[in-house]
């Protein structure tokens, strides 16, 4: 084969530095605010967790009943899922992404009147139904923007909103429940919904002016790194599947993934919804200092995700990076089951525990855009992650059962630790030349 000449070399390295600085230009515009939009999502999503240290015993509210209206809001969300999806493939990521935001947080809003089990399960509900289809919609759109070789550091950077949140929201959540109990005769758990829900009716308005729909839309790119981009997604999608939507439910690689992901949310709405109260039962009483502690978790896994989906694109090899980081999960959460009622080791291994569960979400999500295209990804996408998120009504469900039960979490922790374990061996039966790429 010939060498390639003087002008092709120029040309070569000419298209790398375009590629280089083309896709740096879309990260800096793009990924900082879905990040801050998912901190904001994840925050409202999850608040009930804090609210739950004084909401309980100011509403007389069982555990059984916190943990089912805690768990509801995944009904709704699993119903809603698929379509959301399908619309915002049809109808463009800025005006769908944007209704789903402010809806969303005027529900969350709407939270301060909860008075009984009723309103407070209809409420959580139709929050499923508002929020439906923003994660899904999220990893679809940085298809239209990243290839393979690029996906797992986008998604990390877009989705260590999930920890940011704990590390932003633990304190805050607090300090709100602290300082704001009784202002203008309202308790801190009613000041925490309406407070927290003011940033995601913002940046849903500001979505309607920035977000664009497609690289063809962007403005702020010239034709020719338009042009690139394009053609990178489009060699990319030529070896995909676009099957009828029939297909997408019927595909057996679908419904593995779909069966991986549940065991993470498994581990995700475990901490999620009560990490507060396994800090709280180790020993630590007041509110702040809790909410102060969550964030240790929540910081380790930032740090795991950002490390894990580098080494995942630089190796191109995702099976056991995904594997790993789940069993160190499943075993951080076990540990931390077994010494709760030292406050030291406990940290310790939630930390191992949320590190290593969260650090396996980038690294998953780049499966299904790995062999979906077009609307059979955008169908795919939100059926796994509809399905994966009844773990979320799931586990929050049996761990407030459990408790009721028992007067324990320890029950419910140790089915979340043997989930997170079982995704770890699920994992394995997916072929590498499938997904390491």
């Amino acid at each position: 084969m010939d060498s390639p000449t003087l002008s092709q070399e120029a040309g070569i390295a000419q298209r790398e530095q375009l590629e280089t600085t083309t896709y740096a230009k879309v990260t800096a515009r793009l990924l900082p605010f879905l990040f801050v939009s998912y901190v904001a999502a994840y925050l409202d999503r999850v608040n009930v967790g804090f609210a739950k240290l004084q909401m309980l015993s100011d509403l007389q509210f069982s555990e059984t009943v916190y943990g089912l209206g805690a768990g509801i809001f995944f009904i709704g969300y699993f119903l809603f899922e698929v379509p959301s999806n399908i619309i915002m493939h049809k109808v463009g990521a800025r005006v769908w992404i944007a209704r789903i935001m402010i809806t969303w947080a005027i529900l969350s809003g709407a939270m301060i009147f909860v008075s009984s089990p009723t309103v407070f399960y209809v409420l959580r509900f139709f929050l499923g139904v508002a929020e439906a289809g923003f994660f899904p919609g999220i990893v679809l759109y940085l298809t239209y923007w990243f290839p393979a070789q690029r996906r797992s550091r986008m998604n990390a950077l877009f989705m260590i909103g999930i920890p940011v949140a704990g590390v932003v929201g633990g304190p805050l959540s607090g300090w709100i429940l602290n300082s704001m109990n009784g202002f203008h005769g309202m308790p801190g758990w009613q000041w925490l919904f309406l407070v927290e829900a003011v940033p995601s009716l913002l940046l849903g308005v500001v979505t309607l002016f920035y977000l664009p729909d497609s690289i063809r839309a962007a403005s702020w790119l010239s034709n020719d790194e338009k042009r690139l981009l394009e053609d990178n997604i489009a060699k990319e999608n030529a070896g995909k599947e676009d099957h009828a939507l029939s297909g997408v439910f019927g595909n057996p690689r679908v419904w593995l993934m779909a069966a991986i992901y549940f065991c993470c949310m498994m581990g995700l709405y475990g901490v999620g919804f009560y990490l507060p109260t396994l800090i709280k039962a180790a020993g630590v009483k007041d509110a702040l200092n809790v909410g102060l502690l969550t964030a240790i978790p929540y910081g380790c896994a930032v740090v795991a995700m950002l490390a894990v989906a580098k080494s995942a694109d630089r190796t191109r090899e995702r099976r056991w990076h995904f594997t790993i980081a789940s069993a160190l999960g499943g075993l951080g959460l076990l540990l931390a089951t077994i010494y709760g009622n030292n406050v030291t080791l406990a940290m310790a291994a939630l930390s191992l525990g949320t590190a290593g569960l969260l650090a396996t979400m980038p690294v998953f999500w780049t499966y299904p855009s790995a062999i979906l295209g077009g609307t059979a990804a955008a169908a795919g996408i939100a059926m796994i992650n509809s399905i994966g998120n009844l773990a979320g009504f799931v586990s929050p469900s049996i761990i407030g059962w459990m408790k009721d039960v028992t007067n324990s979490t320890d029950a419910g922790m140790y089915v979340v630790s043997a989930a997170l374990l079982l995704g770890s061996v699920l994992a394995l039966l997916q072929p590498p030349s499938l997904v390491n790429r």
